[in-house]
């Protein structure tokens, strides 16, 4: 389960108590100006957020009665509860403490099955005709030979490749913008640093890259937590020396 960026259950009780004590539920007015319709969007909008909440939590096995959800936002606009502030307080706090808690037990599952594909997947790829492993666990394959000059990670220098995830997915590719990408080797993850290294220009390599030579923990999108990154890089130039 990926984390999801969200106002917490907390922050919108706490807003929708503040606003709705203030005002009694009166008979809906219809929506004939843009005013109304405004009011009426804002409730919509918060219903929708309110349901997504639920669904959230649905994730993680904690069940919310969405009536009792309405009937709390109806005694809200009405000035009533059948709790006191504080106690809601607690218990939303509670609820948004159980949740946190959840939801970290279920991304350090799920990185521990990342972590465990990722370890077979370099495996399976490092017994591989023609794959080297290098001390750090880069792996390479060399596609094209070449005997041009290779750069030193204070060089910069130009490449086309093209980024995938072990399932196949295509992240990134310099050929598919038909623009080759320049930048100093060592400005970049520590497995391209190392294994641009080992390339003659005019050469062309395919790398196996463990998460800790990548990405690691960082989650970018695409390339989650934990990733394992093949790349094919075709190094057209050594552009500029240190």
């Amino acid at each position: 389960m990926r984390v999801t960026t969200k106002l917490s259950l907390i922050a919108v009780a706490v807003l929708t108590l503040s606003a709705c004590q203030k005002e009694k539920q009166a008979a809906v007015p219809a929506l004939d100006t843009e005013q109304a319709k405004q009011a009426y969007s804002l409730g919509v909008s918060a219903g929708r957020y309110l349901e997504s909440t639920v669904q959230e939590y649905d994730k993680i096995a904690v069940e919310l009665n969405s009536d009792l959800i309405l009937q709390g936002v109806k005694d809200g606009l009405a000035g009533n509860s059948s709790v006191s502030d504080d106690e809601i307080q607690q218990l939303l706090a509670k609820l948004d403490e159980q949740y946190r808690t959840k939801q970290a037990e279920l991304a350090a599952a799920e990185s521990e099955a990342v972590i465990a594909a990722g370890k077979s997947y370099l495996e399976q790829n490092a017994a591989k005709d023609g794959v080297t492993v290098t001390e750090s666990g880069l792996q390479y394959e060399v596609l094209q030979a070449a005997a041009g000059p290779k750069p030193k990670a204070t060089d910069i220098v130009k490449v086309h490749y093209t980024g995938t995830l072990t399932d196949g997915t295509k992240f990134d590719s310099s050929y598919d913008r038909d623009a080759p990408a320049e930048f100093p080797l060592n400005r970049v993850i520590p497995g391209w640093t190392e294994g641009v290294q080992l390339m003659n220009v005019g050469s062309k390599f395919k790398f196996t890259i463990p998460s800790e030579l990548a990405y690691g923990e960082r989650d970018m999108g695409v390339i989650t937590p934990h990733s394992v990154l093949v790349f094919e890089v075709e190094l057209l130039e050594i552009v500029a020396g240190e």
